[in-house]
């Protein structure tokens, strides 16, 4: 679970990083390089490998502590997913009139498509 909430906050703030940070945590965190095989690549020591990750991770976390996008972000995610949930849970004879099942299935397919942009 950790590193699927550092992967988001990578993807929200990563661009707020330096060219540095985001190097080495990319090479760590989407290539799988040790630190000591980061050091080689970046000409580091393994040490400074590891207080840049140290450091880029607080870094993430006080982006996210200020402006709280993934939190926003998951919430809006989950109520989404709810919202789909119950849009799925109706049928046509729940309808009164053929136009308001219509609606009612075009609104779930706007969710649905909301939830694939967001996703992406």
């Amino acid at each position: 679970m950790k590193i699927a909430r550092l992967a988001y906050l990578f993807d929200f703030y990563g661009s707020l990083l330096t060219r540095r940070q985001q190097d080495v945590w990319k090479s760590h965190y989407e290539e799988d390089l040790s630190p000591p095989e980061i050091a080689a690549q970046e000409n580091m020591s393994r040490q400074a490998v590891h207080d840049l990750l140290r450091r880029t991770e607080r870094r993430l976390r006080l982006y996210e502590e200020q402006l709280g996008l993934v939190a926003r972000f998951t919430a809006e995610k989950e109520k989404l997913l709810e919202l789909l949930a119950l849009l799925g849970e109706a049928a046509a004879e729940d309808f009164a009139a053929e136009d308001a099942w219509m609606r009612h299935k075009r609104a779930q397919a706007c969710a649905e498509d909301i939830l694939a942009d967001i996703m992406r």
